[in-house]
Parts: structure tokens; sequence; C-alpha cells
């Protein structure tokens, strides 16, 4: 019998247990929620019209731990200034600031990380990186110009990227608006990154 009750008792906290997020998953929704709010907020969207009207919260892909990677970081040496395309057809400055190296399914894949010469000006900004990529996901499920991610400059020779919490583009909700960088061919992945916010293509149209 009283086996019976250790058990009756056991149950609740079993189902506690399994109802408790991972901080990565805990990471993820708070970054779903902010960049909803964001877009949900007529002093920050970039949503005109219609599409401001209609727009309910983006469609995510689920989380996959798979994307969530730490890679081997290198800082690149004396990297000089250069002037980045924009879907506008002007320039953004920018310069070269380390690249990080990765596994995905077995295979190893680098990427350039870089940072904003106009952006480390502010104080909030000064340690931020910026990774736009593009995968083959692109045109399919994502935004056809390829997807962004913010990072922090790391300490040390490795960096975490999670691909889950990458984004598109302003310019792919609203190219009229806004200049947007376009993703250098050295950052164009041979691979399916199935992570982060997807993309529908209604806001061209």
């Amino acid at each position: 019998m009283k086996k019976y009750i250790f058990i009756l008792l056991l149950l609740p906290f079993l189902s506690f247990s399994q109802k408790i997020v991972s901080p990565e998953i805990m990471e993820m929704k708070k970054f779903q929620e902010e960049l909803n709010e964001e877009y949900l907020n007529p002093k920050t969207t970039p949503l005109r019209g219609d599409n401001f009207t209609n727009f309910k919260g983006h469609p995510f892909f689920q989380f996959d731990k798979k994307y969530r990677v730490t890679a081997k970081f290198v800082k690149t040496k004396n990297a000089q200034p250069f002037d980045l395309p924009t879907s506008s057809g002007k320039t953004k400055s920018y310069r070269e600031y380390g690249k990080a190296t990765f596994d995905l399914d077995g295979k190893p894949y680098t990427v350039t990380l870089y940072q904003s010469l106009d952006l480390i000006k502010q104080e909030k900004y000064k340690d931020h990186l910026f990774l736009p990529f593009r995968d083959a996901t692109n045109e399919k499920e994502t935004y056809g110009g390829g997807k962004y991610m913010d990072l922090k400059i790391p300490k040390g020779n490795t960096i975490l990227l999670d691909f889950n919490q990458s984004y598109q583009p302003f310019c792919a909700y609203n190219a009229y608006d806004y200049n947007c960088p376009i993703v250098p061919a050295e950052n164009k992945l041979p691979v399916e990154i199935r992570a982060g916010v997807k993309y529908e293509d209604t806001y061209h149209h």
C-alpha cells in the first residue's frame, strides 16, 4: 500500500518536471516575443497600411537544438573598413570582425561576422556583431535575400551561433522605406538552416 501512495505522491512532481522549459528555449521565446512586439508597435514596426493592420505575429520554425552551435572564433587582424552594398543600391560602412567555423550534420561551415561602423558609435552597440547569411531555405521558407543574426563580441575563441534567433531584414516587409545590407557571397551556406523566422512573401504583392 505504501508503495502505491508513494507513486501517487510522486506523480505531480513528475508532471511538473516535464513542464520545466530549458534555458535555450526560454531564450528563443524571449527573442520571439520581443520581435513580435517590435512589429506590433506602430513606433518601431517596418510594416505599413494593411500589412501592419493584418499582422498578428511572425511564423517561426520549431526550436531545433542542432541549429544552436558553438563555433570556433578567429578575430580578423588589421581589418579595414569597406562599403557593403545595400538593397537600395547605396552602401553602408562595415569592417570584418572575425570568422566563425562550426559543424552542422557532420560538415564544417564558416561565416564572416561584421561590425557596423555607424552602430558602434552608440554605447549600446559597441560590442555588437552582425551576421548576415543566406541558406537553402531562401525563396522557399525564408526571405530570398537571406537572414540576419545579432551577436555580441565573444570573450574567448568560441562564439555561440543560435540560428533559432535569426530573422528577416526589414526590407523583406517594406522595401520602400528601408535600406538593408546585402548578404556577402562568403556567407552563402549550401545547406538548409530551418530555424528562426519563417517568411511568407505577401508583403510585396
